[in-house]
């Protein structure tokens, strides 16, 4: 390319505000808040649901995990499309499906109705979170932490600012109101945030903290699937993603559980129901860590933060079980368990990039994000083992799994990732016969 001024496909010349990278940062981050409600606030539909319909919480959770797996699993596809297509398109028809899946949620009147229109918001969900995502890994590859941190942040504490209204929503015109009108607004306003995305053009020869392990070699998404490092990254983002789905999917049936679901709480001048609130607190902790703890990881590695929030997550989910009961110390715990759950969808990214290219970071990124959907698998498990409102064990064995990823992260990732890359640079370096920067190389298996 020779003029950095310069797109390719569907973009044209652009100049001024939009080809600055930290504006198109903020547009990826509220098309990110903005289509965070599909996940984040599922849990206020669940009871509301079940309460007119009465398919049982298992079956309607199902359309939970349904919608997870297509958001996470057709990110690789819709990844590629970015890395060949640019943004603009891949989350115009994000916006269209996701508006699309949240109207057939509020005329659903059976579950194959509910399960395909989570099929359809899933889509929507995956072209806007993979889009956005590896623009940011690629507009900042000198703060790819603090960039896909804030770009996630954009889904973990998006949502806060509109639980509040969804839940007056259902409360007041019912949840079937709730998806048409949050439906309609949410998908219109990112398909207008579409139209000012471009292709990112990340200023190069750029200084990167040394605590950061980084390759200079590009791989394609075929070749990263053959490296056992990729594997190990991708098993430790399902073991923690899995305790965080858990807690995204079930707090609502957890605090109705425990019996003070609609208890008021009055909190900085707002009295709002425990659960309401309890939500609002929560989206806003994992929008919050997750470019704090990208920032972090910037500056003393990846590898080191995963393994202080990982076992963090832990310590929280337990403390969640011993000390839930009591209203406050729920409300407490569940913020610690966002707060440590929620940087994996910063951590993991730039990890992916660090470790395998900036070229392909879309779809790389967008392959490795599939591990949330494998671990959302666990989510009806999770209502099966906690039958009878007995949620100990379903704490106690996310607790260890998280637990066992935080150490394994700093004793087992960080020197088999740092030996990957030194090799995958020396070998690059003796093919192509240059010492230096290197490019994508033909075959790394």
């Amino acid at each position: 390319m020779s003029n950095v001024n310069e797109v390719q496909s569907d973009e044209v010349r652009y100049t001024g505000v939009t080809k600055n990278r930290w504006l198109q940062l903020l547009f990826g981050v509220i098309c990110m808040g903005l289509v965070a409600n599909l996940q984040y606030a599922w849990t206020l539909f669940v009871s509301p649901i079940e309460a007119k319909n009465h398919w049982g919480l298992p079956a309607i959770q199902l359309s939970f995990s349904i919608f997870v797996l297509v958001e996470t699993w057709l990110v690789p596809v819709e990844g590629w499309l970015v890395d060949k297509l640019g943004p603009r398109p891949v989350i115009a028809i994000g916006a269209i499906f996701a508006g699309i899946g949240w109207v057939l949620n509020s005329y659903a009147a059976s579950l194959t109705a509910l399960y395909v229109a989570a099929v359809i918001s899933g889509i929507g969900a995956g072209c806007v979170y993979g889009t956005c995502v590896g623009n940011a890994l690629k507009w900042f590859p000198d703060r790819r932490g603090l960039a896909a941190g804030l770009t996630a942040a954009g889904f973990g504490a998006g949502a806060a600012l509109t639980v509040i209204p969804i839940a007056n929503t259902i409360q007041s015109s019912g949840y079937e109101s709730a998806f048409l009108y949050f439906g309609i607004i949410q998908g219109v306003a990112i398909f207008v945030l579409a139209m000012f995305m471009v292709r990112p053009q990340a200023p190069k020869f750029m200084p990167v903290k040394r605590t950061i392990v980084m390759t200079k070699v590009d791989y394609t998404t075929g070749q990263m699937l053959k490296t056992p490092v990729f594997w190990l990254i991708y098993a430790l983002f399902v073991a923690v993603a899995a305790g965080g789905l858990m807690a995204t999917a079930q707090i609502g049936p957890i605090a109705k559980d425990y019996g003070f679901a609609k208890l008021p709480i009055t909190m900085l001048g707002f009295t709002l129901p425990l659960l309401t609130m309890t939500l609002s607190i929560d989206n806003l902790c994992n929008g919050f860590t997750r470019p704090l703890c990208g920032f972090i990881s910037d500056r003393i590695g990846r590898e080191n933060t995963m393994c202080f929030v990982f076992v963090g997550e832990g310590l929280a989910m337990l403390g969640l079980m011993y000390f839930g009961h009591n209203p406050y110390a729920f409300m407490t715990f569940a913020a610690l368990v966002f707060l440590f759950w929620g940087e994996i969808f910063s951590i993991f990214p730039a990890t992916c990039a660090d470790t395998f290219g900036t070229k392909y970071a879309a779809g790389n990124a967008g392959t490795l994000y599939t591990a949330k959907g494998t671990a959302s698998l666990l989510v009806p498990l999770a209502s099966v083992l906690s039958a009878g409102g007995n949620w100990d064990r379903v704490f106690m064995a996310a607790a260890a799994i998280t637990i066992a990823a935080g150490i394994a992260a700093k004793f087992l990732l960080a020197p088999i990732r740092r030996r990957s890359i030194e090799g995958s640079a020396a070998m690059a370096a003796k093919r192509f016969k240059v010492p230096g920067n290197v490019g994508t190389v033909k075959d790394v298996s």
